[in-house]
């Protein structure tokens, strides 16, 4: 039964006309061509729509990740598979800005839905015809959009999938959607995701996302390690693209495109777009410093890897923008980067309360970002640290970047970094599972010391406070010889193969 008439002026005409020209499929026509290849979260984001556990989930990742794209492959994948054409919604809301200034953009949308597209309401159409699935995309700028969430999926039977490029308004709306929102976090491609896009070359990953109980078996890492061996010479191959131009999918689809153009697109379509769109406009429209965001933004990538605090940051930003800028404040401008997925800040690990935490390490979404905000390039691969030899410090640091970007990945895993206490020295980072603690240390260079260079896993493992089992050396090469036979040398290579 079709709704009254009111409806019909829910919108105005040229935003219906908007709608329908974003929904060709509506009218049995073609959507714009999407790429084949289909990010690691595809299955689940897929399965999950149509029938996870809540009403609605999100899909978080920082610009240019491949959400959009991966919403339109769905859309595709459901139309193949017979889904009604009119039980598909989907709206981009960054690319038609009068959308989101409508009033209840939401639910404005999904009323003239109902109306002038399914002909009945939600409730009807999914009794009569099947569920209908609402796809919103780039919904981080939109005013109050969870409350207009909790009221579409509390009172109607339907499917939601929302993205968006910032966590900040989706971390502050999901009190209120306990029990009906389910998150996933897309980053940069996988090594694996890469030998694929790259080099059509195809094979299961060791690690599967099926739960964290197996990390804290050694036989889950060796056999990783041997899998890895086995599967050299295409890991090999992704890694140097990696190291070459970083895990953006734009870097490898145009591989033929010279870097410098890259470059420039990462910095124009990512770092500032981020910047002066995302987290340019606070709450109630209160504006933020956007000099020093591109300033702190700099600072994490030049400390990337590193534990950096108030002695590194302030100096360099007071004299910069010649202000008296304070710590807390650069702290809250660090954790809005955090907050849209270009950076990840690692805690140190704290057994006791203290008055003074140590500063959180700093790892960056794509060491290619840092390449292309700062004009300079750092390889990670053994063929580009040989020819540039004085940058093996400095790729050390991007190293524990990258491998703290990737393990913040992992669902439901809780990692932190440990610094030195009194006798203890550092550990690069530490994985808990369960009751128990693996400690992580990255030593990326030519030669291993199997005994000064262990010197802190050691000491962690001897703790016993900390439950260690077992602890791991990531390192630049394979093969690496230790001694002590808890712990597991492997290659940074291989541990980002095992995804």
């Amino acid at each position: 039964m079709a709704q009254p008439d009111f409806f019909h002026d829910l919108l105005a005409p040229e935003l219906a006309e908007n709608l329908r020209r974003l929904n060709p499929h509506w009218a049995g026509l073609p959507g714009p061509e999407i790429p084949r290849f289909r990010r690691h979260l595809f299955p689940k984001i897929d399965r999950s729509l149509r029938s996870g556990m809540t009403p609605a989930i999100v899909l978080r990742g920082t610009r240019r990740v491949g959400k959009t794209i991966l919403v339109r492959q769905v859309i595709e994948e459901m139309l193949a598979e017979g889904i009604a054409a009119n039980r598909i919604l989907y709206v981009p809301f960054d690319e038609i800005a009068s959308l989101g200034k409508l009033r209840d953009p939401i639910l404005t949308i999904s009323r003239w839905y109902e109306s002038r597209v399914l002909g009945r309401t939600l409730n009807e159409a999914a009794r009569s015809e099947g569920t209908a699935f609402l796809l919103f995309d780039e919904v981080q700028n939109l005013d109050a959009w969870a409350p207009q969430i909790k009221h579409l999926v509390d009172n109607n039977t339907v499917r939601v999938l929302l993205t968006g490029s910032s966590s900040l308004r989706i971390e502050a709306g999901r009190d209120s959607l306990a029990g009906r929102i389910t998150t996933f976090d897309l980053g940069p491609l996988f090594l694996r995701e890469i030998a694929e896009l790259a080099f059509s070359g195809q094979t299961r990953p060791h690690w599967e996302d099926n739960g964290a109980d197996r990390l804290s078996d050694p036989a889950f890492w060796a056999e990783g390690v041997s899998k890895a061996k086995a599967e050299r010479d295409l890991r090999l191959r992704a890694f140097s693209a990696f190291s070459a131009r970083g895990g953006y999918p734009i870097a490898h689809e145009r591989s033929d495109v010279p870097w410098p153009e890259i470059a420039t697109y990462l910095t124009e379509a990512i770092i500032k777009r981020a910047i002066q769109h995302d987290l340019r406009l606070g709450p109630r429209g209160r504006k933020r410093d956007e000099k020093l965001l591109e300033e702190v933004f700099r600072l994490c990538c030049r400390y990337a890897g590193q534990a950096a605090g108030q002695s590194a940051f302030v100096p360099e930003i007071q004299q910069a923008l010649a202000g008296n800028i304070g710590w807390s404040r650069v702290l809250t401008y660090m954790k809005f980067l955090d907050g849209t997925l270009l950076v990840r800040l690692v805690p140190a690990m704290e057994l006791r309360l203290k008055k003074r935490k140590a500063p959180a390490k700093i790892c960056l979404s794509d060491h290619g970002l840092r390449a292309s905000w700062l004009h300079e390039i750092v390889p990670l691969d053994s063929a580009g640290l040989n020819a540039n030899p004085h940058l093996t410090d400095l790729a050390g640091h991007l190293a524990e970047s990258v491998l703290g970007y990737f393990l913040c990945s992992i669902p439901n895993l809780e990692l932190a970094h440990f610094p030195t206490r009194g006798a203890e020295p550092e550990v690069d980072f530490v994985l808990t599972v369960g009751t128990r603690r693996i400690p992580i240390e990255v030593k990326y260079r030519r030669r291993i010391d199997p005994h000064d260079d262990t010197r802190g896993l050691r000491a962690f493992l001897e703790k016993t406070v900390y439950n260690a089992p077992f602890g791991l050396l990531v390192t630049l090469d394979d093969d690496v010889p230790v001694l002590d036979p808890r712990i597991i040398p492997i290659s940074l290579s291989s541990l980002l193969w095992m995804r």
